[in-house]
Protein backbone atom coordinates (compact mmCIF):
# COMPACT_ATOMS: atom_id res chain seq x y z
CA UNK A 1 0.00 0.00 0.00
CA UNK A 2 1.38 3.39 -1.00
CA UNK A 3 0.59 6.46 1.09
CA UNK A 4 1.16 9.96 -0.23
CA UNK A 5 0.54 13.34 1.34
CA UNK A 6 -1.55 15.94 -0.45
CA UNK A 7 0.28 19.22 0.11
CA UNK A 8 -2.39 21.88 0.40
CA UNK A 9 -0.50 24.74 1.96
CA UNK A 10 2.84 25.41 3.67
CA UNK A 11 3.05 25.60 7.45
CA UNK A 12 2.43 29.00 8.95
CA UNK A 13 4.67 30.60 11.61
CA UNK A 14 4.06 33.31 14.20
CA UNK A 15 4.89 36.81 12.93
CA UNK A 16 5.11 40.28 14.49
CA UNK A 17 1.97 42.39 14.88
CA UNK A 18 2.89 44.74 12.05
CA UNK A 19 2.85 41.85 9.57
CA UNK A 20 -0.59 40.49 10.47
CA UNK A 21 -2.36 42.40 7.69
CA UNK A 22 -0.02 40.79 5.17
CA UNK A 23 -0.59 37.43 6.83
CA UNK A 24 -4.35 37.79 6.45
CA UNK A 25 -3.99 38.38 2.71
CA UNK A 26 -1.63 35.43 2.33
CA UNK A 27 -3.98 33.25 4.38
CA UNK A 28 -6.88 34.17 2.12
CA UNK A 29 -4.88 33.17 -0.96
CA UNK A 30 -3.75 29.94 0.69
CA UNK A 31 -7.32 28.98 1.52
CA UNK A 32 -8.63 29.85 -1.94
CA UNK A 33 -5.90 28.07 -3.90
CA UNK A 34 -5.19 25.14 -1.59
CA UNK A 35 -8.74 23.98 -0.94
CA UNK A 36 -8.76 21.99 -4.17
CA UNK A 37 -6.36 19.11 -4.82
CA UNK A 38 -6.46 17.60 -8.31
CA UNK A 39 -4.16 14.84 -9.57
CA UNK A 40 -4.03 11.52 -11.35
CA UNK A 41 -2.14 8.33 -10.50
CA UNK A 42 -1.71 4.74 -11.68
CA UNK A 43 -2.51 1.57 -9.75
CA UNK A 44 -2.12 -2.12 -10.56
CA UNK A 45 -4.55 -4.96 -10.03
CA UNK A 46 -3.87 -5.56 -6.33
CA UNK A 47 -2.47 -2.16 -5.46
CA UNK A 48 -4.02 0.14 -2.88
CA UNK A 49 -3.09 3.82 -2.90
CA UNK A 50 -3.73 6.21 -0.02
CA UNK A 51 -3.43 9.96 0.36
CA UNK A 52 -3.20 12.10 3.49
CA UNK A 53 -5.22 15.30 3.61
CA UNK A 54 -5.02 17.71 6.54
CA UNK A 55 -8.58 18.85 7.24
CA UNK A 56 -10.08 21.09 9.95
CA UNK A 57 -13.04 19.84 11.94
CA UNK A 58 -16.63 20.12 10.71
CA UNK A 59 -15.51 20.52 7.10
CA UNK A 60 -17.22 18.93 4.11
CA UNK A 61 -15.04 17.18 1.53
CA UNK A 62 -16.13 16.07 -1.92
CA UNK A 63 -14.01 13.78 -4.06
CA UNK A 64 -14.65 13.24 -7.76
CA UNK A 65 -12.82 10.53 -9.66
CA UNK A 66 -12.83 8.78 -13.02
CA UNK A 67 -10.84 5.78 -14.22
CA UNK A 68 -9.10 4.91 -17.46
CA UNK A 69 -7.71 1.58 -18.67
CA UNK A 70 -4.63 1.30 -20.86
CA UNK A 71 -5.35 -0.03 -24.35
CA UNK A 72 -2.25 -1.84 -25.63
CA UNK A 73 -3.46 -1.81 -29.23
CA UNK A 74 -4.13 1.92 -29.36
CA UNK A 75 -1.34 2.63 -26.85
CA UNK A 76 -3.42 5.11 -24.91
CA UNK A 77 -5.71 5.32 -21.90
CA UNK A 78 -9.42 4.94 -22.59
CA UNK A 79 -12.46 5.32 -20.27
CA UNK A 80 -12.92 2.22 -18.14
CA UNK A 81 -15.87 -0.09 -18.64
CA UNK A 82 -18.92 0.12 -16.40
CA UNK A 83 -18.12 -3.24 -14.78
CA UNK A 84 -15.02 -1.87 -13.11
CA UNK A 85 -15.54 -0.46 -9.63
CA UNK A 86 -13.48 1.52 -7.14
CA UNK A 87 -13.52 0.98 -3.39
CA UNK A 88 -13.09 4.15 -1.30
CA UNK A 89 -12.15 4.14 2.37
CA UNK A 90 -11.60 7.21 4.56
CA UNK A 91 -10.12 7.21 8.08
CA UNK A 92 -9.93 10.09 10.52
CA UNK A 93 -6.83 10.96 12.62
CA UNK A 94 -7.95 8.41 15.23
CA UNK A 95 -7.96 5.62 12.59
CA UNK A 96 -11.75 5.48 12.75
CA UNK A 97 -13.40 4.58 9.44
CA UNK A 98 -15.83 7.35 8.47
CA UNK A 99 -16.44 6.18 4.88
CA UNK A 100 -16.18 2.71 3.37
CA UNK A 101 -18.06 2.15 0.15
CA UNK A 102 -17.72 0.74 -3.35
CA UNK A 103 -18.48 2.95 -6.34
CA UNK A 104 -18.45 2.55 -10.12
CA UNK A 105 -15.71 3.33 -12.60
CA UNK A 106 -16.60 7.01 -12.25
CA UNK A 107 -18.21 8.65 -9.27
CA UNK A 108 -18.24 11.02 -6.33
CA UNK A 109 -17.76 10.44 -2.61
CA UNK A 110 -18.60 12.87 0.20
CA UNK A 111 -17.80 12.98 3.89
CA UNK A 112 -17.60 15.50 6.73
CA UNK A 113 -14.67 15.67 9.13
CA UNK A 114 -15.47 15.69 12.85
CA UNK A 115 -11.88 15.58 14.13
CA UNK A 116 -9.17 17.99 12.96
CA UNK A 117 -6.00 16.46 11.59
CA UNK A 118 -4.67 14.09 8.95
CA UNK A 119 -7.37 12.10 7.16
CA UNK A 120 -6.38 9.08 5.10
CA UNK A 121 -8.17 8.59 1.78
CA UNK A 122 -7.57 5.18 0.18
CA UNK A 123 -8.69 3.86 -3.21
CA UNK A 124 -8.35 0.48 -4.87
CA UNK A 125 -10.18 -1.46 -7.57
CA UNK A 126 -12.78 -4.10 -6.80
CA UNK A 127 -11.28 -7.59 -6.54
CA UNK A 128 -13.97 -9.33 -8.61
CA UNK A 129 -13.25 -7.52 -11.89
CA UNK A 130 -9.50 -8.05 -12.29
CA UNK A 131 -10.03 -9.85 -15.58
CA UNK A 132 -10.89 -6.49 -17.12
CA UNK A 133 -7.40 -5.26 -16.44
CA UNK A 134 -5.74 -7.85 -18.66
CA UNK A 135 -2.54 -7.24 -16.73
CA UNK A 136 -2.59 -3.53 -17.50
CA UNK A 137 -2.54 -0.41 -15.38
CA UNK A 138 -5.45 1.69 -14.25
CA UNK A 139 -5.23 5.48 -14.33
CA UNK A 140 -7.34 7.28 -11.75
CA UNK A 141 -8.10 11.00 -11.97
CA UNK A 142 -8.91 12.36 -8.50
CA UNK A 143 -10.24 15.81 -7.63
CA UNK A 144 -10.68 16.65 -3.92
CA UNK A 145 -12.61 19.78 -2.93
CA UNK A 146 -12.49 21.01 0.66
CA UNK A 147 -14.81 23.34 2.55
CA UNK A 148 -16.82 25.97 0.71
CA UNK A 149 -15.20 24.97 -2.59
CA UNK A 150 -17.25 21.78 -2.37
CA UNK A 151 -20.50 23.75 -2.63
CA UNK A 152 -22.33 24.09 -5.91
CA UNK A 153 -23.41 27.72 -5.70
CA UNK A 154 -25.38 27.56 -8.94
CA UNK A 155 -27.66 24.92 -7.43
CA UNK A 156 -27.85 26.81 -4.13
CA UNK A 157 -28.88 30.03 -5.91
CA UNK A 158 -31.55 28.22 -7.92
CA UNK A 159 -32.90 26.35 -4.91
CA UNK A 160 -33.01 29.30 -2.50
CA UNK A 161 -33.84 31.86 -5.24
CA UNK A 162 -30.92 34.10 -4.32
CA UNK A 163 -29.94 37.23 -6.17
CA UNK A 164 -26.37 37.64 -7.38
CA UNK A 165 -25.59 39.96 -4.45
CA UNK A 166 -27.08 37.55 -1.92
CA UNK A 167 -25.11 34.70 -3.46
CA UNK A 168 -21.85 36.68 -3.27
CA UNK A 169 -22.52 37.55 0.36
CA UNK A 170 -23.17 33.89 1.14
CA UNK A 171 -19.94 32.90 -0.58
CA UNK A 172 -17.99 35.46 1.44
CA UNK A 173 -19.57 34.29 4.69
CA UNK A 174 -18.68 30.68 3.97
CA UNK A 175 -15.16 31.65 2.91
CA UNK A 176 -14.65 33.55 6.16
CA UNK A 177 -15.99 30.54 8.06
CA UNK A 178 -13.52 28.29 6.26
CA UNK A 179 -10.65 30.67 7.06
CA UNK A 180 -11.65 30.60 10.73
CA UNK A 181 -11.63 26.79 10.68
CA UNK A 182 -8.17 26.83 9.10
CA UNK A 183 -6.91 29.24 11.77
CA UNK A 184 -8.38 27.09 14.55
CA UNK A 185 -6.72 24.04 13.04
CA UNK A 186 -3.35 25.82 12.91
CA UNK A 187 -3.76 26.75 16.60
CA UNK A 188 -4.60 23.12 17.33
CA UNK A 189 -1.46 21.98 15.51
CA UNK A 190 0.65 24.57 17.35
CA UNK A 191 -0.73 23.42 20.71
CA UNK A 192 0.01 19.77 19.91
CA UNK A 193 3.53 20.66 18.80
CA UNK A 194 4.11 22.64 22.01
CA UNK A 195 2.87 19.70 24.11
CA UNK A 196 5.16 17.33 22.24
CA UNK A 197 8.13 19.67 22.70
CA UNK A 198 7.48 20.06 26.43
CA UNK A 199 7.07 16.31 26.85
CA UNK A 200 10.34 15.68 24.97
CA UNK A 201 12.17 18.28 27.05
CA UNK A 202 10.93 16.69 30.29
CA UNK A 203 12.02 13.23 29.15
CA UNK A 204 15.47 14.52 28.19
CA UNK A 205 15.77 16.26 31.58
CA UNK A 206 14.78 13.15 33.55
CA UNK A 207 17.08 10.97 31.44
CA UNK A 208 19.98 13.34 32.22
CA UNK A 209 19.15 13.20 35.94
CA UNK A 210 19.01 9.39 35.86
CA UNK A 211 22.36 9.23 34.05
CA UNK A 212 23.91 11.57 36.62
CA UNK A 213 22.58 9.45 39.51
CA UNK A 214 23.90 6.27 37.88
CA UNK A 215 27.37 7.81 37.36
CA UNK A 216 27.51 9.07 40.96
CA UNK A 217 26.39 5.66 42.27
CA UNK A 218 29.00 3.86 40.17
CA UNK A 219 31.71 6.28 41.37
CA UNK A 220 30.77 5.70 45.06
CA UNK A 221 30.72 1.93 44.54
CA UNK A 222 34.16 2.00 42.88
CA UNK A 223 35.62 4.06 45.73
CA UNK A 224 34.19 1.68 48.36
CA UNK A 225 35.42 -1.34 46.38
CA UNK A 226 38.95 0.09 46.07
CA UNK A 227 38.98 0.99 49.78
CA UNK A 228 37.97 -2.54 50.79
CA UNK A 229 40.58 -3.96 48.40
CA UNK A 230 43.39 -1.89 49.90
CA UNK A 231 42.24 -2.75 53.42
CA UNK A 232 42.26 -6.45 52.56
CA UNK A 233 45.83 -6.15 51.22
CA UNK A 234 46.76 -4.14 54.30
CA UNK A 235 48.05 -1.31 52.15
CA UNK A 236 46.20 1.32 54.15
Amino acid sequence: MLIQRLERSPGRKMVPLRMRSCLSSVLLLNVFYSAVSSLYFHIGETEKKCFIEEIPDETMIIGNYRTQLYDKQKEEYLPATQGLGMFVEVKDPDEKVILSRQYGSEGRFTFTSHTPGEHQICLHSNSSKFSLFAGGMLRVHLDIQVGEHANNYAEIAAKDKLTELQLRVRQLVEQVDQIQKEQNYQRYREERFRQTSESTNQRVLWWSIVQTIILVAIGIWQMRHLKSFFEAKKLV
